[in-house]
C-alpha cells in the first residue's frame, strides 16, 4: 500500500481544503447548505480520494481514485469561480484559491498520467 502523505498530491489537495474552509467562512448564511457546503465537501472528497486510492491494493482501484480526486478539484474550481462572480469572493481570495486548484490538478493530472504509461 502507498503512503499518501508522501505525495505531493495530497500535500495540495490538504492545503487547498484548509483554504476553502477558510474562504467560506465570509460567505453569506443562507449558503451554509449550498454553496458553501458543496464546496466543503467536493474540497474533502479531493483529499480523501487520494487518502484512499492509496489505501486500494490495486492500480486500477488507485487510478479509479485519483481519477475522483481530479474531478472534484476542478469541480471546487468552477465553484470558486461561481462564489467570486456571486460576490462571496474578493478577487484576491478567488485567485488565491483557482491557483491552488490548477497547482493541484496539474500535480494529480501528472501523476495520473505517469501511472497510466
Amino acid at each position: 500500500m502507498r503512503d499518501h502523505t508522501k505525495l505531493r498530491a495530497f500535500e495540495l489537495a490538504d492545503q487547498l481544503a484548509l483554504a476553502v474552509y477558510e474562504a467560506t467562512r465570509g460567505f453569506p448564511k443562507e449558503e451554509q447548505f449550498g454553496l458553501t457546503s458543496q464546496m466543503r465537501r467536493a474540497v474533502v472528497s479531493c483529499a480523501s480520494n487520494i487518502v484512499e486510492g492509496c489505501a486500494r491494493n490495486s492500480e486500477s482501484d488507485y487510478l479509479r481514485f485519483l481519477d475522483m480526486a481530479y474531478g472534484s478539484v476542478r469541480e471546487v474550481e468552477y465553484q470558486a469561480s461561481l462564489a467570486y462572480r456571486l460576490n462571496y469572493l474578493a478577487a484576491e481570495a478567488y485567485d488565491s484559491l483557482r491557483e491552488r486548484c490548477v497547482e493541484t490538478s496539474k500535480v494529480l493530472g501528472a501523476l495520473i498520467r505517469s501511472l497510466r504509461s
